[in-house]
Protein backbone atom coordinates (compact mmCIF):
# COMPACT_ATOMS: atom_id res chain seq x y z
CA UNK A 1 0.00 0.00 0.00
CA UNK A 2 1.39 3.40 -0.96
CA UNK A 3 1.88 6.14 1.61
CA UNK A 4 1.63 9.93 1.31
CA UNK A 5 3.99 12.41 2.94
CA UNK A 6 4.34 16.19 2.82
CA UNK A 7 7.40 18.24 3.76
CA UNK A 8 8.61 21.76 3.08
CA UNK A 9 11.35 24.38 3.31
CA UNK A 10 14.39 22.18 2.74
CA UNK A 11 16.62 25.24 2.19
CA UNK A 12 19.77 23.51 1.02
CA UNK A 13 19.84 20.99 3.87
CA UNK A 14 20.72 17.97 1.75
CA UNK A 15 22.05 15.70 4.50
CA UNK A 16 18.95 16.25 6.61
CA UNK A 17 16.60 15.71 3.67
CA UNK A 18 18.37 12.52 2.57
CA UNK A 19 18.17 11.17 6.10
CA UNK A 20 14.45 11.98 6.22
CA UNK A 21 13.80 10.21 2.93
CA UNK A 22 16.05 7.20 3.36
CA UNK A 23 16.29 6.54 7.08
CA UNK A 24 13.15 8.06 8.60
CA UNK A 25 10.46 7.61 5.94
CA UNK A 26 12.09 4.70 4.09
CA UNK A 27 10.48 6.13 0.98
CA UNK A 28 9.45 3.60 -1.67
CA UNK A 29 8.81 4.28 -5.37
CA UNK A 30 5.08 3.68 -4.88
CA UNK A 31 4.84 6.29 -2.11
CA UNK A 32 3.97 9.93 -2.76
CA UNK A 33 6.16 12.70 -1.39
CA UNK A 34 4.82 16.23 -1.74
CA UNK A 35 7.31 19.06 -1.26
CA UNK A 36 5.92 22.53 -0.68
CA UNK A 37 8.78 24.69 -1.91
CA UNK A 38 11.93 26.52 -0.79
CA UNK A 39 14.62 24.05 -1.79
CA UNK A 40 17.35 26.68 -2.18
CA UNK A 41 19.13 29.33 -0.11
CA UNK A 42 19.90 29.58 3.63
CA UNK A 43 21.42 26.08 3.92
CA UNK A 44 24.75 24.79 2.59
CA UNK A 45 23.84 22.75 -0.51
CA UNK A 46 21.05 24.17 -2.65
CA UNK A 47 22.29 22.43 -5.78
CA UNK A 48 22.60 19.14 -3.93
CA UNK A 49 18.97 19.32 -2.81
CA UNK A 50 17.80 19.94 -6.39
CA UNK A 51 20.04 17.14 -7.70
CA UNK A 52 18.65 14.71 -5.15
CA UNK A 53 15.02 15.59 -5.86
CA UNK A 54 15.58 15.32 -9.62
CA UNK A 55 17.38 12.00 -9.13
CA UNK A 56 14.46 10.61 -7.13
CA UNK A 57 12.10 11.68 -9.88
CA UNK A 58 14.32 10.15 -12.56
CA UNK A 59 14.40 6.87 -10.63
CA UNK A 60 10.60 6.71 -10.66
CA UNK A 61 9.82 8.02 -7.16
CA UNK A 62 6.54 9.91 -6.91
CA UNK A 63 7.96 13.24 -5.77
CA UNK A 64 5.77 16.24 -6.61
CA UNK A 65 7.15 19.69 -5.94
CA UNK A 66 5.65 23.15 -5.60
CA UNK A 67 7.37 26.49 -6.11
CA UNK A 68 8.41 28.44 -3.05
CA UNK A 69 9.27 32.11 -2.81
CA UNK A 70 12.99 31.32 -2.85
CA UNK A 71 12.75 29.52 -6.19
CA UNK A 72 10.57 32.39 -7.42
CA UNK A 73 13.14 34.96 -6.35
CA UNK A 74 16.08 32.98 -7.69
CA UNK A 75 14.38 32.78 -11.09
CA UNK A 76 13.71 36.52 -10.98
CA UNK A 77 17.35 37.17 -10.19
CA UNK A 78 18.54 34.83 -12.97
CA UNK A 79 16.33 36.69 -15.44
CA UNK A 80 17.45 40.10 -14.18
CA UNK A 81 14.16 41.08 -12.60
CA UNK A 82 14.66 40.83 -8.81
CA UNK A 83 11.64 41.85 -6.79
CA UNK A 84 11.08 43.62 -3.48
CA UNK A 85 11.49 40.36 -1.57
CA UNK A 86 14.92 39.73 -3.05
CA UNK A 87 16.52 36.66 -1.46
CA UNK A 88 19.97 38.03 -2.22
CA UNK A 89 19.97 40.69 0.50
CA UNK A 90 22.16 38.59 2.80
CA UNK A 91 25.62 38.34 1.26
CA UNK A 92 26.64 35.19 3.16
CA UNK A 93 23.55 33.29 2.03
CA UNK A 94 23.97 34.52 -1.54
CA UNK A 95 27.59 33.38 -1.63
CA UNK A 96 26.73 29.97 -0.14
CA UNK A 97 23.95 29.36 -2.64
CA UNK A 98 26.04 30.37 -5.65
CA UNK A 99 28.99 28.33 -4.40
CA UNK A 100 26.83 25.21 -4.27
CA UNK A 101 26.20 25.64 -8.01
CA UNK A 102 29.88 26.46 -8.67
CA UNK A 103 29.07 29.85 -10.19
CA UNK A 104 29.75 33.49 -9.38
CA UNK A 105 26.47 34.88 -10.76
CA UNK A 106 22.90 33.61 -10.58
CA UNK A 107 22.66 34.00 -14.36
CA UNK A 108 25.30 31.26 -14.71
CA UNK A 109 23.31 28.58 -12.86
CA UNK A 110 23.03 25.64 -15.30
CA UNK A 111 19.96 25.58 -17.51
CA UNK A 112 18.57 22.27 -16.24
CA UNK A 113 17.98 23.77 -12.78
CA UNK A 114 16.40 26.90 -14.24
CA UNK A 115 14.01 24.80 -16.36
CA UNK A 116 13.10 22.61 -13.40
CA UNK A 117 12.33 25.55 -11.12
CA UNK A 118 10.41 27.41 -13.83
CA UNK A 119 8.11 24.41 -14.32
CA UNK A 120 7.09 24.16 -10.65
CA UNK A 121 3.35 24.68 -10.03
CA UNK A 122 2.05 26.97 -7.30
CA UNK A 123 -0.64 24.71 -5.84
CA UNK A 124 -1.64 21.06 -5.74
CA UNK A 125 -5.08 19.74 -4.90
CA UNK A 126 -5.63 16.31 -3.35
CA UNK A 127 -9.00 14.82 -2.41
CA UNK A 128 -8.47 15.79 1.25
CA UNK A 129 -5.80 18.50 1.21
CA UNK A 130 -4.80 21.56 -0.75
CA UNK A 131 -1.04 22.10 -0.81
CA UNK A 132 0.62 25.49 -1.22
CA UNK A 133 3.85 27.14 -0.17
CA UNK A 134 2.58 29.98 2.04
CA UNK A 135 -1.21 30.16 1.98
CA UNK A 136 -4.12 32.06 0.45
CA UNK A 137 -5.86 35.38 0.90
CA UNK A 138 -9.25 33.97 1.82
CA UNK A 139 -10.79 37.44 1.55
CA UNK A 140 -10.40 37.39 -2.22
CA UNK A 141 -13.17 36.15 -4.52
CA UNK A 142 -12.88 32.39 -5.09
CA UNK A 143 -11.79 32.77 -8.72
CA UNK A 144 -8.95 35.10 -7.71
CA UNK A 145 -7.83 33.42 -4.49
CA UNK A 146 -5.92 30.62 -6.17
CA UNK A 147 -4.45 32.94 -8.78
CA UNK A 148 -2.94 35.44 -6.34
CA UNK A 149 0.73 34.57 -6.72
CA UNK A 150 1.90 36.95 -4.00
CA UNK A 151 -0.32 35.42 -1.30
CA UNK A 152 0.47 31.89 -2.44
CA UNK A 153 4.20 32.52 -2.10
CA UNK A 154 4.47 35.14 0.63
CA UNK A 155 1.50 35.43 2.96
CA UNK A 156 2.35 34.99 6.63
CA UNK A 157 -1.10 35.54 8.11
CA UNK A 158 -4.49 34.42 6.88
CA UNK A 159 -7.90 33.49 8.30
CA UNK A 160 -8.57 29.94 7.15
CA UNK A 161 -11.97 29.27 5.59
CA UNK A 162 -12.48 25.57 4.79
CA UNK A 163 -15.58 26.35 2.74
CA UNK A 164 -13.31 28.03 0.18
CA UNK A 165 -11.42 24.76 -0.28
CA UNK A 166 -14.49 22.51 -0.49
CA UNK A 167 -13.91 21.32 3.07
CA UNK A 168 -10.33 20.23 2.49
CA UNK A 169 -7.48 21.02 4.86
CA UNK A 170 -4.62 23.31 3.89
CA UNK A 171 -0.96 22.30 4.17
CA UNK A 172 1.68 24.98 3.79
CA UNK A 173 5.18 26.05 4.78
CA UNK A 174 7.01 29.40 4.56
CA UNK A 175 6.76 30.53 8.20
CA UNK A 176 9.31 28.84 10.51
CA UNK A 177 7.30 27.53 13.44
CA UNK A 178 8.53 25.96 16.68
CA UNK A 179 8.33 22.17 16.62
CA UNK A 180 6.02 22.12 19.64
CA UNK A 181 3.48 24.33 17.86
CA UNK A 182 3.50 22.14 14.76
CA UNK A 183 3.07 19.04 16.89
CA UNK A 184 0.06 20.62 18.61
CA UNK A 185 -1.47 21.63 15.29
CA UNK A 186 -1.08 18.11 13.91
CA UNK A 187 -2.44 16.53 17.11
CA UNK A 188 -5.53 18.77 16.83
CA UNK A 189 -5.86 17.94 13.13
CA UNK A 190 -6.22 21.62 12.46
CA UNK A 191 -7.78 22.84 9.25
CA UNK A 192 -4.61 24.67 8.22
CA UNK A 193 -1.24 23.22 9.17
CA UNK A 194 2.16 24.85 8.65
CA UNK A 195 4.93 22.27 8.35
CA UNK A 196 7.96 24.57 8.27
CA UNK A 197 9.94 23.75 11.41
CA UNK A 198 12.88 25.92 10.38
CA UNK A 199 15.31 23.20 9.42
CA UNK A 200 17.99 25.62 8.22
CA UNK A 201 18.03 27.56 11.51
CA UNK A 202 20.43 25.13 13.13
CA UNK A 203 21.24 27.42 16.06
CA UNK A 204 17.64 27.69 17.26
CA UNK A 205 16.62 24.77 19.53
CA UNK A 206 12.90 25.47 19.00
CA UNK A 207 13.33 25.05 15.24
CA UNK A 208 16.21 23.27 13.38
CA UNK A 209 14.09 20.29 12.30
CA UNK A 210 12.75 19.01 9.01
CA UNK A 211 9.17 17.78 9.37
CA UNK A 212 7.19 15.36 7.22
CA UNK A 213 3.53 14.60 7.79
CA UNK A 214 1.98 11.26 6.88
CA UNK A 215 -1.27 12.42 5.29
CA UNK A 216 -3.12 9.20 6.10
CA UNK A 217 -1.94 8.24 9.60
CA UNK A 218 -1.21 11.82 10.76
CA UNK A 219 2.17 10.75 12.10
CA UNK A 220 4.59 13.67 12.20
CA UNK A 221 8.17 12.65 11.37
CA UNK A 222 10.91 14.99 12.63
CA UNK A 223 14.61 14.97 11.77
CA UNK A 224 17.00 17.39 13.45
CA UNK A 225 19.40 19.37 11.25
CA UNK A 226 22.27 17.03 10.31
CA UNK A 227 24.38 19.43 8.22
CA UNK A 228 28.00 20.29 8.85
CA UNK A 229 28.52 23.77 10.32
CA UNK A 230 27.58 26.64 8.01
CA UNK A 231 27.06 30.35 8.39
CA UNK A 232 23.49 31.50 8.81
CA UNK A 233 21.65 34.38 10.38
CA UNK A 234 20.24 33.57 13.79
CA UNK A 235 16.49 33.32 14.14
Amino acid sequence: MSRRFAATDLHGCLRTFRYLVEQELHLRPADHLYLLGDYVNKGPDSRGVLDYIMQLQDFGYQVQCLRGNHEHELLATIHGTPNANDMWKLAAERAMTLASFGVARAADIPAQYVRWMAALPLTLELPDFVLVHAGFDFALPPDKMQQDTHSILYTRNFVFDPSRLAGRRLLHGHVPTPVAEVQASVAARAGAIGLDTGCAFRLNPELRHLAALDLDTWQLHLVENREEDYSIAKR
